[in-house]
């Protein structure tokens, strides 16, 4: 027990900074849906429409919770219980990773290995730290949800949920870095475990079972076998029933134990898996910075594509659903034009999910740029430059493949909404020109993030990574929800993901289109100006 204590130190002095952003965040979010939805939707009757509206439509309940009544506390929960569970999910899998995996591959759990820690301790370090981090965040948002005069009962439930969340996702990234050699790969599993477990809660509630009243759903099974269906389930503010959660907390102790007995049983940078293993001599395409950049970054790549395809499928397959909505349930339209949908229902999904394509191409960019700044503070790019690169050509290839991760995301997403008109009954084939107006637009937002994220490679070296992802993020709260938080029009235009062209009944709305083009050019003029300029730091 001894050895814990200065680990757990060491840990929470390198995690302070990443773990306050976490939870800050979600704070600040829960705040921000209490103020809108009493901003917003102050009066029972107003609550009561986009209840019915969600319930009627697909689409919403895909990105929103379980709808459990129309008191302002559990409507409140119905808005934002889904992303508190998931801001939970990716802290905990990538503070399991940074501390099992990462260490290993850096080389640091060698060193701690040889004190009297030894090989149990830094992991049991790790459990503690994550869950005690779990506790805090879910902690912290029961007492934010009281301070602003929600029940208590209410709030301690929906901060459990949040906690049981984040500690099963601890639970199964830690199982995943006993599986693969490499952190990218491990976060990569925690990731897509996230974003499976939250799609499979969304498809579940919209296969659901409506209450008569229209305010009410009972989720499918499918929303049972995701950790985000039993943290939805416990319907705080309204059941308040605490026994799903039994669920989150037995498969948590499942997979730690697991991952307890295969951390104990394997040697120190082993894994279950094998590492793959390449050719004996290098191909042509790995003869400079780009091919190099590419090879390292096409799993990734291929990952986010895959996203795209699916969502650019749901996008059209859905939208046939929405459009026989808007003459029985107006609201509908409503709620798809507080959104910022302007024309028909069908071309309001197509924008809405093509901001889900966008987020994920702007994801996709700065993960491949982000990878320059973990090379460089890794030494590896040092080898890059000495092979004659020169540091405009390593910044170059990192752009190129940004470049075509977010071309390739978004392109999927195109081809998936063809696939779905395809098998669509009475398709209506103008979807398809708003859907490649609709990623031409989030290409262009994509780009301006993955521009912003490269400047700050450049100028900001060492807070770059977790700066591109805060750019990320912000973009895609104030995008996706600043309308129903009742946010200024100026700030949602703020974000590149809100304020790009989109189909407008038979026209294109522009938006901020040469703006954002300018902005582009100039950010990235600025960045390979600013990188001839500086030397590598090689360190975080």
């Amino acid at each position: 027990m001894t050895d814990l204590v200065p680990l757990l130190h060491a840990r929470l002095r390198r995690d302070a900074v990443q773990l306050g952003l976490w939870i800050l965040a979600a704070l600040a979010l829960a705040a921000a849906t209490v103020a809108g939805v009493r901003g917003q939707f102050p009066t029972t009757e107003d609550r009561a429409g986009l209840l019915a509206a969600a319930i009627a439509n697909p689409v919403i309940l895909l990105l929103r919770g379980l709808p459990s009544g129309t008191d302002e506390a559990a409507f409140a929960a119905f808005l934002i219980a889904p992303f508190l569970l998931l801001l939970a999910a990716l802290m905990s899998t990538f503070l399991a990773v940074r501390h099992t995996r990462a260490e290993e591959e850096s080389g640091r759990a060698d060193l701690i290995a040889a004190t009297p820690a030894g090989r149990s301790s830094p992991f049991a370090a790790t459990v503690v730290h994550g869950i005690a981090a779990d506790l805090v965040l879910g902690g912290l948002v029961a007492l934010t949800f009281v301070g602003l005069g929600y029940p208590v009962q209410g709030s301690v439930l929906l901060g459990l949920a949040t906690t049981a969340t984040g500690v099963v996702f601890l639970g199964v990234t830690l199982l995943g870095a006993q599986m693969v050699r490499t952190s990218r790969a491990a976060n990569a599993i925690g990731v897509w475990a996230t974003l499976i477990g939250l799609l499979a809660c969304g498809l579940g509630n919209a296969l659901g079972t409506p209450s008569e009243d229209l305010q009410r759903m009972r989720s499918a099974p499918l929303a049972w076998v995701s950790p985000f269906g039993w943290g939805e389930n416990v319907r705080p503010f309204d059941a308040d029933d605490a026994r799903p959660l039994l669920l989150s907390f037995a498969l948590a102790v499942l997979c730690i134990s697991v991952a307890a007995v295969l951390q104990h049983s394997r040697d120190l940078g082993a894994s279950l898996l094998p590492a793959p293993r390449g050719p004996a001599r290098a191909g042509r395409l790995l003869s400079g910075p780009i091919g190099l950049a590419w090879r390292g970054g096409r799993g990734a790549i291929a990952g986010w594509v895959v996203g795209g395809l699916l969502v650019g499928l749901l996008s059209t397959r859905l939208s046939s659903v929405i459009a026989q909505v808007g003459d029985t349930v107006p609201s509908v339209q409503a709620l798809l034009q507080t959104l910022a949908a302007r024309g028909s229902l069908a071309q309001g999904a197509i924008e809405v999910f093509f901001t889900l394509a966008g987020i994920l191409a702007a994801c996709a960019g700065v993960q491949m740029l982000v990878r320059l700044r973990r090379d460089e503070a890794d030494g590896l790019a040092e080898p890059v430059l000495a092979a004659g690169g020169g540091r405009a050509r390593w910044l170059g290839a990192g752009v190129v493949v940004s470049v075509a991760a977010i071309v390739g995301v978004l392109g999927a997403a195109v081809g998936g909404a063809a696939a779905g008109l395809l098998t669509t009954d009475d398709p209506d084939p103008s979807l398809l020109r708003d859907a490649v107006v609709s990623a031409a637009g989030q290409a262009e937002a994509a780009a301006v993030i993955a521009a912003l994220t490269a400047l700050a490679v450049v100028l900001i070296p060492r807070p770059a990574a977790l700066l591109g992802w805060v750019i990320v993020g912000a973009a895609a709260i104030v995008g996706l929800f600043g309308p129903l938080f009742g946010v200024p029009d100026a700030v949602v235009r703020a974000s590149p993901l809100a304020s790009v062209p989109v189909v407008s009944g038979d026209t294109v709305d522009p938006r901020g289109a040469i703006a954002w083009a300018v902005a582009v050019v100039a950010l990235g003029v600025v960045a390979f100006v600013g990188v001839r300029r500086r030397e590598l730091v090689a360190d975080r």
